[in-house]
């Protein structure tokens, strides 16, 4: 009886022990590093334009783009009417600036429903096609009254205007990420506008707009083509805001493992797309809820880190937002005190975090 009770008892044990494995620690958090803002440049060429939203590194040199330097358009005119902006602007690690395009005008044959009005949606393919959103204003800043309104436009490596790519599932381009080989991309395009549009004397005022997925065929001598498009997530809402002229999904990032991350300015959350690359159906926002509410108040641009989880800035208050790609939030940090309207687009390049500074109208550096 004694024998069979310690045999009893050495089994207890040893399933205890089975039971609690040792737990791997932690990565921690990519914000606990952070230490607040560093001026790169400024973004205000000599046109005055200001309002810097869009961000994209320059992956490799040619024509007047140089590996390693910052693109950088601005949304507002010099008068800071939203909507009017038309540069695009270079800048160097070391904070030298210069103007790498002025799109005053499109040229002949070329077309973008309501104008030029550049936007986040910023991005530089193989080949050195830069791609930047349009979605312009009319009559001080106000909305278009048109369906679809907006485009695509692409420059070559020289700053010069190429073409501009429109479809219907291209309304309002707001914010955008990019996927490419040598000989094709995917284009993944938040919307602003569109869906079940309410009006005010013409003004578009609310609605329910989409993300879609471009499939571009890339080739050295000829512009991209566009092959196909998809609507991969709808029920977005958006609402026009007199402080920041419209509320609506504004950044993307694409995971690894294919899903595009969603976050949207109204609703201060982040949704997730599963199977971006190849999905022919859409989801709506609500059924891809990764993480709402929380730490997030308005939030804007958003990149992956190299631990993998996404970073987000809000517009609301200064702050930068860290999720887990499970949606856990898990750090907070203050880069901006009082910074509300002041953060916009973000990205992660080789030697850190640079953020759309529209309070300053700066690029700036995250000191890690």
């Amino acid at each position: 009886m004694i024998a069979l009770g310690l045999a009893a008892a050495a089994c207890s044990s040893t399933s205890s022990s089975s039971a609690t494995p040792t737990t791997p620690p932690q990565p921690a958090a990519f914000l606990g590093q952070v230490h607040g803002l560093s001026q790169v440049a400024s973004t205000v060429p000599a046109n005055g334009d200001v309002n810097p939203y869009g961000v994209a590194v320059i992956p490799a040199s040619g024509g007047r783009l140089t590996a390693g330097d910052i693109l950088v358009s601005n949304f507002n005119d010099k008068a800071n009417v939203q909507g009017t902006g038309t540069t695009l602007v270079e800048v160097s690690p070391a904070g030298k600036t210069s103007v790498f395009a002025n799109i005053s005008a499109l040229p002949a044959g070329q077309t973008c429903p309501g104008g030029i009005g550049l936007t986040t949606a910023l991005g530089i393919l193989p080949g050195g096609w830069v791609v930047v959103g349009s979605l312009p204003t009319t009559h001080g800043g106000v909305l278009p009254g048109l369906d679809p309104a907006g485009c695509l436009i692409v420059l070559n490596d020289r700053g010069t205007v190429a073409e501009t790519i429109t479809n219907p599932d291209i309304v309002g381009p707001w914010d955008l990420t990019v996927k490419a080989s040598a000989t094709s991309a995917e284009v993944f395009v938040s919307n602003a506008l569109g869906g079940d549009t309410s009006t005010n004397h013409g003004v578009p005022v609310t609605g329910n707009c989409t993300v879609v997925r471009l499939d571009l065929a890339l080739s050295p001598a000829a512009p991209p083509r566009l092959t196909g498009s998809a609507v991969i997530g709808t029920s977005f809402p958006w609402r026009a805001n007199k402080a920041a002229l419209i509320l609506a999904p504004t950044g993307l990032a694409l995971g690894g493992n294919g899903t595009l991350y969603v976050d949207d300015t109204q609703t201060d959350s982040v949704s997730a797309i599963p199977q971006a690359l190849t999905r022919t159906s859409a989801i709506t926002a609500a059924a891809g809820f990764l993480s709402t509410g929380g730490a997030l108040n308005a939030p804007l641009g958003m990149t992956i880190v190299p631990n993998g989880d996404l970073v987000v800035v809000n517009g609301n208050d200064g702050n930068a937002v860290e999720i887990t790609p499970a949606g856990k939030q898990i750090a907070t940090k203050t880069l901006i005190k009082n910074g509300a309207g002041d953060l916009f687009g973000v990205i992660t390049t080789p030697r850190g975090l640079l953020i759309a500074d529209d309070g300053t109208n700066t690029l700036d550096q995250v000191n890690m």
